[in-house]
């Protein structure tokens, strides 16, 4: 399969943000959304095995480990490298971009799948029947770029009942939404959500690879 990039870092986003974590970077992806900040991942990459990115993650010494991309559920092993670092006992996380079936990973996979807002320019690819296979230990993000897709979001939020389904993420792009803007409407709303922000753009510069 073709890797990216593996480094170690702390988890910017999701319920386990502030952890540290190593991230399996796979190459490729089937959606070119307008914020996209990893358009790198299109195509760059080496080819490893399996035994060999588990090697490398094992050796970062880090117990929780990302499969990301690009969009990493476009190679047709990575249901086997989620299952095989799973074996190694380590605490697995997938995000992805949910335009592709999330049936196909390990039970003990935490899934993290964004849905797509019409400001992304890719929400007709949403596979919202994914919706169905979600538990409770999963998460789903939004990524919005104004008060707009806010309100998209909520709609389908309370229309799936997401809030009682699994954890739901809301981040505001970096730079382009204010956080206390999002904040508020959340208030507002009464939201059951988590303010999902970017901690590592934060900490580190925001357009710096592998951190």
């Amino acid at each position: 399969m073709k890797v990216c990039e593996i480094f170690t870092s702390i988890q910017g986003e999701s319920g386990y943000a502030g952890l540290p974590c190593t991230f399996v970077r796979l190459t490729g992806c089937n959606l070119r959304c307008s914020y996209c900040d990893t358009a790198y991942a299109y195509d760059e990459g080496r080819e490893m095995s399996i035994e060999e990115i588990v090697e490398e993650v094992s050796a970062a010494g880090v117990s929780l480990v990302e499969i990301t991309g690009g969009e990493p559920l476009m190679n047709e092993e990575t249901p086997a490298l989620a299952g095989a670092l799973l074996d190694k006992g380590l605490d697995v996380m997938v995000e992805t971009n949910g335009s592709m079936d999330i049936s196909q990973l390990p039970d003990r996979v935490h899934v993290i799948m964004d849905i797509k807002t019409p400001r992304s320019g890719m929400h007709e690819s949403n596979r919202l029947d994914n919706i169905l296979v979600l538990r409770h230990s999963d998460e789903v993000k939004f990524v919005l770029m104004d008060e707009e897709d806010y309100l998209w979001a909520l709609g389908l939020i309370r229309e799936h009942g997401l809030e009682d389904r699994c954890r739901v993420l809301l981040s505001s792009i970096f730079g382009e939404l204010e956080p206390r803007k999002l904040a508020g409407w959340m208030l507002r709303d009464r939201v059951r959500a988590r303010l999902n922000l970017q901690l590592h753009k934060y900490i580190f510069s925001p357009d710096e690879r592998g951190v």
